[in-house]
C-alpha cells in the first residue's frame, strides 16, 4: 500500500511543496504535484491567513498521511536579516496548518546530509541519474529536488 506525503520548502515568497506517493516497495517515489503557494502581496497577515488555509484544504483533501518541512539552519555570523526572519515566518504559518490536518516533521538540510548515503544533500540535487532512479511521475523542477531530497531521506529511516 502506498503513503501520501508532502514535502515543504518555505521562503519569504512562498512555500514549495512537492506531493509524492511513497510505494511499500523499494520502487522510485511518484511525484504527483510539485508547485508552490505564494505569499500574497499587501498585509502579510492576511497573506498568512490565506497560505495557512491553504496549505491545511490541501493536504486534508488530498490525504496526506506526513509532511515534511525543511527545518530552519543557521545562516551564519551576524544580525537576522529581514528575509530570513519572513522566511521562518512562512515556515511557522505552513508547519501548523499541516499539524493541524496531518502529522509533521522538520528535517535540517544538514542532519540529512550526515545522514543519508555517502553524498552531501547538493551532491544529489545536482545528479539527474539519481533522480531518474528515485522519481517517477510527474515533472520534478530542478528547484524542488531539495524538499524531495527529505522525502526520499525520510523513507528510508
Amino acid at each position: 500500500m502506498t503513503k501520501r506525503w508532502l514535502g515543504l520548502s518555505a521562503s519569504k515568497e512562498g512555500v514549495t511543496y512537492v506531493d509524492v506517493e511513497v510505494p511499500h516497495d523499494d520502487g522510485p517515489i511518484v511525484v504527483l504535484a510539485d508547485d508552490t503557494w505564494k505569499v500574497q502581496k499587501g498585509d502579510r497577515a492576511a497573506a498568512y491567513n490565506v497560505l495557512h488555509q491553504q496549505c491545511a484544504d490541501y493536504i486534508r483533501e488530498n490525504g496526506i498521511e506526513a509532511v515534511y518541512v525543511k527545518a530552519s539552519a543557521v545562516a551564519g555570523k551576524g544580525a537576522a536579516k529581514l528575509g530570513m526572519l519572513e522566511s521562518a515566518e512562512v515556515r511557522g504559518v505552513v508547519i501548523a496548518a499541516a499539524a493541524s490536518a496531518s502529522s509533521v516533521s522538520q528535517l535540517k538540510k544538514g542532519v540529512v546530509s550526515r545522514t543519508y548515503g555517502e553524498r552531501k544533500v547538493d551532491e544529489y540535487v545536482a545528479d539527474d541519474s539519481f533522480w531518474d532512479e528515485h522519481t517517477t511521475g510527474g515533472k520534478l523542477r530542478k528547484g524542488s529536488r531539495e524538499v524531495t531530497m527529505l522525502l526520499i531521506a525520510a523513507r528510508n529511516d
